[in-house]
């Protein structure tokens, strides 16, 4: 019973749509109205601007990283990954709205930076790496996630591999436009200040 309160618990807290929810606050917009329609960190940045960007990959982060010590708090004998994956499964299908989220970019690196910072710091640098160097954040944001699937295999860890997996492939899945628009030429890149 307690461990399905964990799950039901992470995936609530996942589903705190922090997009949604800054561009209502303090823009006044609906962030689901605009740019890709998406309720994430990348579209935050594009629709509300940088400081609201900002706050809301640090709270997309948060959750995913908060939850993962839920198992610990409350004594329940469940890997923290396992607890995180449900926090990803509610950024992505939240029922606050509509079971229409985010692509859990930010989340996910949240997961991964409680159970295992070291590999969240090289997954950092090669997102920032890869976004410099072709200034797309979907692009960045699928290598990131590939990068940890093969980085969960010299680490040894065969949940975070099995866990890793099945979020890389959501991933991917959830960036289905933004490749199709890659191989087109047409999708948008950031623009460095």
């Amino acid at each position: 019973m307690a461990l399905c309160l964990l799950f039901i618990a992470s995936y609530l807290i996942g589903s705190i749509p922090s997009g949604y929810l800054i561009g209502k606050i303090f823009f006044k917009k609906d962030i689901r109205n605009y740019g890709s329609g998406n309720t994430g960190a990348t579209n935050s940045f594009r629709v509300l601007g940088k400081p609201a960007g900002f706050a809301v990959t640090f709270f997309d982060i948060f959750k995913g990283f908060i939850v993962v010590f839920l198992p610990l708090w409350f004594s329940v004998d469940v890997h923290g990954l396992i607890v995180g994956a449900f926090s990803i499964i509610g950024h992505v299908y939240p029922i606050y709205l509509k079971f229409k989220g985010g692509k859990a970019v930010a989340t996910s690196a949240g997961v991964l930076l409680g159970v295992n910072p070291l590999l969240f710091l090289v997954l950092i640098v090669i997102f920032f790496v890869i976004l410099y160097l072709t200034k797309y954040v979907s692009l960045s944001s699928i290598i990131a996630a590939v990068c940890c699937v093969i980085g969960s295999i010299f680490v040894q860890d065969y949940i975070l591999l099995a866990i890793s997996f099945i979020v890389a492939s959501l991933l991917i899945y959830r960036h289905t436009s933004n490749i199709k628009r890659i191989l087109n030429g047409t999708e948008p890149k950031i623009k460095w200040m």
